[in-house]
């Protein structure tokens, strides 16, 4: 912990967007590799075995009962285990938004619990993919369409419905509560939902369709028709929307055989859609479970007890994903497509203590298994537990057997990878980074920017595996930012003032020693308050306690007027994230005159200087265009002439900004045929709209660059 933090206050001086020499991203260039992302709902850190239930079987303590996932661990030992990935919010809607958006939790459209709201129009993995030439399918749970008046719910209505967001084929549930039932026709125990496949509603013909059985027969399906098509990659968003707490049972065991030819088969017959779609719905206990019996009060001269019924349940339907994941992986190899696969496995957020089965979980027997794992936090915590995810990632070509990656990562960190790994360079509103160098040790890692925000009426459970003091601890307004091995944590937010608590999550995986005591950790402490707001954005939807702080300056010598320049080459679809191009040219000008430097033989341009900021107080930034272009001030992304460019549209948002110096990256793309325009006003405390002058901008001389940055961030030393 010492060798961390020394690290880290050696490097605490200036956040500065230059990018480094050194590459921070690997680039697959060669063929593009299939890619599916199996995504499941409320599956704790702790439910893998591999995770940590084996650790459970192998001490064989009947007071402690385990779950198994074979295949989930088999998929582990022919890949990669990410042991400090985490997701973007403690609850589903906004975690996916996120992954599917590429953006923090400090800037996607979707924040806390706003469960159906519509998925940003913007860069999402499926219409970038599609960009790279992939088809594109999202097969299970959405949630993510938009509201509209119930009547009007329908694809032609929802303003975000997945044919809308990039993706070519759609089946699954739309409305996020429709995922609370996993039978959609009889609807045993939340009523009969609606199915969609693309634009027609197919509920009809699902009887006896268990929602695990069924998004898994029709991924292999789809998978297998356009494996036969063409040889154009595919990229699957698979969401299941198990365990969830309607901890419904499957109507029979798991088929015989896997992959092409058995396991789960989609025969498209309604009335038994599935191969599974007989005998009786809410029936079949896994064998392994249908009998098991525990140490209920940890007395070896007392009888074991049989497990709840809920368990029973809870394992059968893990189990059941389990069995489903090694069917999908087994086609693969079938098709003869398994080498070229890359196959990423998480949960949308930490472990659940609801039950909407008859009967509450005990509240003694909640945690059961221990589903957190060894941390502590459940779903709708920003604690560990409620945001670590059970990351696999498994790519025969690409990814080493056996890989364990400690390299902290989190959800939007997914679309920089999947488009690096076909070839191309992220959208640059993307606030991830490529996780490509840690899972195939190819390349120089950059650091993932781990941050999260969230807001709920409610407390952390009062179990005595977590630390004392985050049992029943008021959530409210929380945030989670990691730094290195260390952890700032806040929950019950009033202000912007309020301090983090700092933990060493390596050495203290409970987050029961609170560093911030410490003296030595003022000055991380501040930088950490400075941080959370130079990352995000506010979202009158989601209001926080600290939005209208403004976002503070930094601190930097030997400054002189300027803006530095660069000019990358390549034919993008989108304005792209810079930080592993090679640069083309680049210079200085002392003023913003932008013209000059565009008419240089170069497809992207990125501008980087410091803005003065003469007042604290609240600015508006005004840019003119004629191509796309964007600005970033500190890592926030202020203007966004990217995705929706409209030729002629200006572009205008609101800051409030402290006093001195801010740094920004202002990024254009030319387009062939067109004259460069490239217009940046701005006003403020004092006066009105105007151009930049040139004792607006500075630069700082004499720096060097460390080699370890951040997405689009140096940290500098001075020399």
């Amino acid at each position: 912990m010492k060798k961390s933090f020394l690290l880290l206050v050696l490097s605490f001086a200036v956040t500065f967007p230059f990018k480094s020499t050194a590459q921070q991203a690997t680039f697959i260039s060669e063929e593009k590799p299939n890619i599916i992302f199996i995504l499941v709902d409320d599956m704790g850190y702790g439910d893998v075995g591999v995770f940590f239930q084996n650790e459970r079987k192998a001490n064989e303590d009947f007071s402690e009962p385990w779950l198994s996932t074979p295949n989930l661990d088999r998929m582990a030992s022919e890949g990669a285990l990410l042991t400090q990935h985490y997701t973007p919010a403690p609850v589903c809607a906004p975690s996916r938004a996120s992954l599917l958006s590429g953006l923090s939790q400090g800037h996607t459209q979707v924040r806390d619990n706003q469960f159906d709201k519509a998925l940003g129009d913007n860069h999402t993995l499926a219409n970038v993919l599609g960009k790279a030439g992939y088809k594109t399918a999202v097969i299970g749970k959405w949630g993510l369409q938009g509201r509209v008046k119930e009547e009007n719910e329908n694809p032609k209505n929802w303003p975000a419905y997945p044919t809308k967001r990039g993706f070519d084929y759609f089946y699954g549930y739309v409305r996020h509560r429709d995922g609370h039932e996993h039978y959609p026709k009889e609807g045993i125990y939340r009523g009969k939902k609606q199915v969609w496949e693309n634009d027609k509603e197919v509920g009809d013909g699902l009887d006896k369709a268990y929602t695990t059985d069924l998004w898994t027969a029709n991924a292999k399906k789809w998978i297998a028709e356009e494996t036969k098509k063409d040889d154009k990659p595919f990229f699957m968003y698979l969401s299941y929307d198990t365990p969830h707490a309607v901890l419904e049972l499957p109507t029979q065991a798991y088929p015989e055989g896997r992959g092409l030819n058995g396991g789960l088969q989609f025969t498209g017959t309604p009335g038994r859609i599935i191969n599974t779609a007989s005998g009786e719905p809410d029936s079949w206990t896994h064998p392994d479970y249908a009998n098991a019996v525990y140490d209920h009060d940890n007395d070896p001269k007392t009888a074991l007890k049989p497990w709840p019924e809920t368990y029973k349940r809870y394992a059968t339907s893990i189990r059941r994903i389990d069995n489903g994941v090694g069917d999908i992986l087994q086609l693969l190899k079938d098709l003869d497509i398994d080498s070229n696969t890359m196959v990423v496995f998480a949960s949308d957020n930490g472990p659940s203590i609801e039950s909407y089965l008859p009967g509450e979980y005990a509240p003694n027997e909640a945690n059961f298994f221990d589903s957190f794992g060894p941390y502590d936090g459940i779903k709708r915590d920003v604690l560990e537990g409620g945001l670590r995810t059970p990351l696999i990632a498994r790519w025969p070509n690409k990814i080493p057997k056996n890989n364990i990656v400690e390299t902290p990562g989190i959800f939007y960190d997914w679309m920089p990878t999947f488009i690096n790994a076909a070839g191309l360079p992220a959208p640059v509103n993307t606030n991830g980074v490529s996780l490509l160098p840690s899972l195939t040790g190819e390349g120089e890692q950059a650091e993932s920017t781990v941050y999260v925000e969230y807001f709920q009426n409610g407390k952390s459970p009062n179990y005595k595996e977590f630390s004392p003091e985050n049992r029943l601890k008021i959530r409210k307004q929380m945030q989670m930012l990691r730094m290195g091995d260390l952890v700032g944590l806040r929950y019950d937010i009033k202000s912007a003032d309020d301090d983090f608590a700092i933990f060493n999550v390596l050495d203290d995986t409970h987050q029961g020693e609170n560093l911030a005591t410490r003296d030595s950790m003022a000055a991380l402490q501040q930088e950490m308050k400075d941080k959370v707001l130079q990352i995000r954005r506010f979202n009158s939807t989601a209001v926080r306690p600290y939005d209208s702080v403004a976002v503070p300056a930094v601190a930097a010598s030997k400054l002189s007027n300027g803006i530095n320049w660069e000019g990358y080459n390549g034919d993008f679809p989108w304005i792209p994230q810079v930080n592993s191009l090679p640069v083309a040219d680049n210079g200085r000008i002392k003023k913003a005159k932008f013209k000059e430097v565009l008419r240089k033989p170069h497809d992207v341009f990125v501008f980087n200087a410091f803005i003065k900021v003469p007042e604290t107080g609240e600015y508006t930034f005004y840019l003119n265009t004629n191509n796309r272009s964007f600005l970033k001030i500190h890592q926030i992304n202020l203007l966004d002439g990217d995705y929706n460019f409209k030729k002629g549209e200006e572009l205008k948002a609101t800051i409030q900004l402290e006093k001195g110096l801010h740094p920004f990256q202002l990024y254009y793309k030319k387009q062939n045929g067109t004259a460069p325009k490239l217009d940046l006003q701005w006003e403020g405390p004092g006066f009105n709209r105007k151009k930049f002058l040139q004792n607006n901008f500075s630069e700082i001389n004499n720096f060097k660059f460390n080699a370890a940055l951040k997405n689009n961030v140096a940290l500098l030393i001075n020399e």
